[in-house]
């Protein structure tokens, strides 16, 4: 599981020229899913998923008054934004056409981000959105800082 973490200010995703999703202050994800967390068993991917989760909800990236890294999203009260990314898992070793052979197959990354997003709503932030899994997605987001994170799980 690859996740790409950036602080935003605001950001939104549009399909088909319609905001399906959108958040002010917080976090926004990209989050890929790879044919190696497909032979974790389901207990062990629950785990990752889980630990997942936990550090990106606690992860203190927001700064206090003096702009020292101090805060979580949780808090803060952010939102989250978190959105299906197999093009993590692009390869671009040989020739100039990235190949996706590491991506998981759709349906499995399907129900992983499911499950992702599941865990993240239980926390008790009250704004979490997601992308639409195999659409054309277009983000818009305004970075903070920028404070970009790359995340291997």
């Amino acid at each position: 599981m690859k996740i790409i973490l950036q602080r935003v200010k605001m950001s939104s995703v549009t399909v088909e020229n319609t905001i399906i999703a959108e958040i002010e202050k917080g976090l926004m994800l990209l989050i890929g899913f790879g044919k190696e967390d497909e032979m974790d068993t389901q207990n062990s991917m629950d785990e990752k998923i889980e630990k997942a989760v936990q550090k990106i909800l606690n992860l203190r990236v927001f700064s206090n008054e003096l702009g020292k890294l101090d805060y979580s999203v949780l808090d803060i009260q952010g939102g989250i934004l978190a959105v299906p990314q197999f093009t993590l898992y692009g390869q671009t070793q040989k020739g100039r056409r990235p190949d996706f052979v590491t991506a998981m197959a759709p349906e499995a990354a399907n129900n992983c981000f499911n499950q992702f997003v599941s865990k993240l709503r239980l926390s008790k932030l009250s704004r979490i959105e997601t992308g639409k899994f195999g659409a054309d997605m277009q983000i818009n987001l305004l970075n903070d800082g920028p404070f970009t994170l790359a995340l291997d799980y």
